[in-house]
């Protein structure tokens, strides 16, 4: 008779690469390893062995044990261990390529501006276009804190780009890296294949040009509508904010600066169709960090699309340049947060923008000028916030970089994977992240070091690296406390009510669910702000501090700078 403990098994629930390291978490309390079996289809026992003992883990609250069964062949398999079985799961070549390609077409189904089609949607997440014609006056008139802006002289069309999240907003700072993400994706040759021309479901499929760059494109034509023209004069804060958020307003000229959002003046409830948003919608004051943002991506534009399309890549150019000497003009306008009906992104440190820019310039032009600012910090997790590891990205990889400038980006890329590979260790569920802090968008952060790790692997071709990616990608997919896949549409408890205004079924049968894909913010202790975390507040270990329901906007939000490292790291392990 087999032993019976309680115990909960959590694995990848897409499966593994024959060829990868295949691992698995069993949640049991018992302190001696467990019997273990995997089972393929037809009955036969094809592994067997005990579990290795690791003990108590704070980030899940689980005493964990863990089981390798990497010589497992091509087939259908479960785990069972002490009485307790999985459920089924694949070995096969290509279980990541799907995932790639649905998460590619998260941005596509975001688009803001055009109808989204059942053709390249899937019926059920076709809509009408939202906000199309999208021309919008700036902000005038008081804040909330107080400050009156005096606004600027005639609409503006801005139409186009991606939805940021489960609003309506349109932010040129979470733009940024998720545009460059796409773009990167396509520069370091992951994906070449997986999203050459034709092989995406988007209705620029088959005109010749990549799918990859296509969809970013769409982003990066929409953050060049955001571009203040030449010789624009605007009210724009000068200095820090007083403690009430009262400003001062100096009028300058903002010319190649970037405004740094569109949203509506207020809030939206839930469920909204894009199309029937009510509100006004409006463009909020230029920042420096929204412009350093646009002189980066259009470079990382113009290099990727000189052969392609000159005259679009010398738009890109000269909208970078022209951002670059805006930024040098301004170098700290701030974001101002006085506003409700979208997000602040706010961000007080701009050393890190100023490098990005530079180093995408420098690898544009090659100019000393740009050479001059290049960061040379310890390489740390991307966010929309932090960017200085982008630019350390692109001079890594990018075409034409010397090779001192090189050699030193992926030693600083290569010591924070090794950081990385060090955490697996300390980590209970073997993520290559040890800490008990988990921010909003926690899955990001994970996505993001894994996609550092990938370009670690490429540029030493040690397996140690691809070992770290492939345990973020088995804990978003399911290895881990919750045993929840945080995609929708990708496992056997997949992401199912994200916080989004349309994809809403939870809210209104007449909706739909979140199409396959989309990946949840995932779990987050460090700012419990909706009603849902709220009464999970004290009561759950860091990794269980998630709920899959559409009011818990901190916990199970989505996002176009979250769905982008999916793709990125989805195509990496596509790519072997």
């Amino acid at each position: 008779m087999p032993l019976m403990i309680d115990a909960a098994i959590h694995l990848n629930q897409l499966g593994f690469r024959p060829a990868d390291p295949k691992r698995a978490i069993v949640a049991a309390p018992s302190q001696t390893p467990l019997p273990w079996t995997l089972e393929r289809e037809d009955g036969r026992i094809v592994l067997k062995g005990r579990t290795e003992v690791a003990g108590d883990d704070a980030a899940s609250g689980d005493h964990v044990h863990r089981i390798a069964f990497d010589a497992a062949p091509e087939g259908r398999y479960r785990l069972k261990v002490a009485g307790a079985a999985s459920e089924w799961f694949r070995v096969a070549p290509e279980i990541y390529r799907p995932l790639a390609q649905a998460a590619l077409n998260f941005f596509y189904q975001q688009r803001a501006g055009t109808p989204i089609l059942a053709r390249w949607a899937g019926e059920r997440w076709a809509r009408p276009a939202g906000h199309a014609p999208e021309v919008a006056t700036c902000f005038s008139g008081a804040d909330e804190a107080g400050n009156v802006w005096p606004g600027c002289a005639g609409p503006r069309d801005v139409t186009g780009g991606w939805y940021d999240a489960g609003d309506h907003g349109k932010y040129v700072v979470n733009a940024g890296i998720s545009a460059w993400t796409l773009q990167n994706l396509y520069e370091a040759g992951f994906a070449r294949s997986l999203f050459a021309d034709g092989q995406a479901r988007l209705p620029e499929a088959g005109n010749g040009h990549d799918d990859l760059l296509d969809e970013a494109r769409w982003e990066v034509e929409w953050m060049l509508r955001m571009q203040v023209p030449a010789g624009t004069m605007l009210a724009l804060p000068v200095g820090e904010p007083a403690a009430d958020g009262r400003l001062t307003l100096e009028r300058m000229d903002a010319g190649g600066m970037a405004f740094h959002k569109l949203g509506d003046r207020r809030w939206t409830a839930l469920p909204m169709r894009p199309a029937d948003d009510p509100e006004d919608r409006m463009i909020y004051p230029p920042s420096t960090a929204a412009t350093l943002n646009l002189a980066a991506v259009a470079a990382q534009a113009a290099r990727l699309w000189r052969s392609a399309d000159p005259a679009f890549a010398d738009r890109c150019r000269q909208a970078a340049l022209a951002a670059w000497g805006a930024a040098q003009r301004h170098p700290r306008i701030l974001a101002a947060q006085g506003f409700t009906g979208s997000g602040g992104y706010g961000d007080t440190r701009l050393d890190d923008e100023r490098a990005w820019a530079a180093a995408e310039l420098f690898a544009l032009t090659g100019e000393a000028r740009f050479a001059d600012q290049l960061g040379a910090e310890a390489v740390d997790v991307p966010g929309w916030a932090d960017t200085g590891a982008l630019g350390t990205i692109t001079l890594a990889v990018a075409d034409g970089v010397p090779d001192a400038v090189r050699r030193d980006a992926r030693a600083r890329i290569v010591a924070a994977a090794d950081g990385f590979v060090a955490e697996s260790a300390q980590s209970g569920y073997g993520i290559p992240y040890a800490g008990q802090r988990y921010e909003w968008g926690s899955n990001s952060g994970l996505l993001n070091r894994a996609m550092l790790l990938g370009l670690a692997e490429r540029f030493t071709g040690d397996a140690k690296y691809r070992r770290a990616a492939l345990a973020v990608a088995d804990y978003v997919l399911g290895r881990n406390p919750l045993g929840q896949s945080y995609v929708s549409g990708f496992g056997w408890r997949p992401l199912q009510n994200p916080h989004h205004r349309f994809w809403a079924k939870s809210l209104d049968a007449s909706l739909p669910p979140p199409p396959p894909g989309v990946v949840s913010g995932g779990p987050n202790n460090s700012a419990m702000t909706d009603p849902v975390a709220m009464k999970l507040k004290g009561k759950c270990a860091p990794q269980r501090c998630w709920a899959d329901a559409i009011d818990a906007y901190a916990l199970n939000e989505v996002a176009i700078n979250w769905n982008a490292p999916l793709v990125w790291v989805a195509a990496y392990l596509d790519a072997g």
